[in-house]
């Protein structure tokens, strides 16, 4: 299974075309801790908000939001361990939402701060629910757009099949397509099986360097031993975090079993479905995701 993709951004901008150069990576500021380094960049004032980006995807998947979120936040988007322009081989077999969680952790406490707004899209959301249940003193909200839990789809034969067959048609052929060498083959099978078919040919130029971009981590998520965390219902009643849930009202039908199933689990959570949006949500409509979590925010703001 995996954490699957965010990456719906606009380059316009020179300045935001040469993210893209790894020539040009070393303006961004860095932190290093957990025997790695973080990429990461931010902007504005006030209580702080950190946005994790979902599979084939870095600190630069957020443009949609980060000049909306910084007129009123400390927003804060990072690249994620094996995430580009940071360190990777492409054969970490250590990759979990666990592990995540762990460096989002140390993330936060380096910046010097005690605790942040969390909004998290699909693998950046499980990670996401793993910091509020092993740090809840670390979140001051969470905003979850599809994670990627895997596990909560054994309780209902739907769900099962569904998984299985997301695991046998798209994520085993990706990954082997990937161990192959066959990078864009891998990755274009994994976005369309996660967004829609055809997805990935339509994407601007720009769209699909960062994709590929991050097709290091990728191949260390198909070679992970733990990629699909263990996450149950008990686990979720734990999280007393206030909670946005968001699905996207067009996604895979296993993203909105998941959903449900969080929404029942989670005690404190507010679940909203987004019209004529993909598992894409943040970059379908920018607007109407913007304003939804920086609504929620505001509602849980010290």
């Amino acid at each position: 299974m995996n954490g699957i993709c965010t990456h719906g951004i606009e380059i316009q901008t020179q300045q935001k075309k040469n993210e893209h150069n790894p020539q040009k990576s070393n303006i961004m500021p860095q932190l290093h801790f957990n025997r790695t380094s973080f990429q990461y960049k931010e902007k504005g004032q006030g209580e702080p908000v950190i946005l994790v980006h979902g599979s084939l995807g870095d600190f630069r998947s957020w443009e949609l939001q980060m000049d909306t979120f910084a007129k009123n936040y400390r927003t804060i988007s990072y690249s994620r361990r094996y995430h580009y322009p940071n360190p990777c081989r492409g054969d970490e077999t250590d990759y979990s939402a666990i592990l995540h969680a762990s460096d989002l952790d140390y993330f936060i406490m380096e910046l010097g701060l005690e605790s942040a707004h969390i909004v998290g899209n699909s693998y950046g959301a499980y990670t996401g629910l793993f910091l509020a249940l092993r740090h809840p003193e670390r979140v001051r909200s969470l905003v979850l757009s599809e994670p990627p839990v895997f596990p909560l789809l054994e309780h209902s034969e739907e769900g099962r099949a569904l998984r299985d067959e997301f695991l046998s048609f798209v994520w085993k052929p990706a990954g082997e397509l990937m161990q192959q060498g066959r990078t864009e083959e891998g990755v274009k099978a994994f976005v369309d099986g996660v967004v829609k078919d055809g997805a990935f040919n339509s994407f601007p130029p720009e769209v699909k360097k960062l994709i590929t971009d991050n097709a290091c981590e990728f191949k260390s998520e198909t070679t992970s031993t733990d990629f699909w965390t263990p996450f149950g219902c008990m686990d979720a009643e734990k999280i007393t975090t206030p909670v946005l849930l968001l699905n996207g009202e067009k996604s895979l039908r296993m993203f909105q079993l998941i959903a449900d199933e969080l929404h029942r689990c989670l005690p404190n959570n507010k679940y909203i479905k987004v019209p004529e949006s993909t598992h894409e949500l943040p970059a379908d409509k920018p607007e109407e995701y913007n304003r939804l979590v920086l609504e929620f925010i505001s509602e849980n703001s010290h």
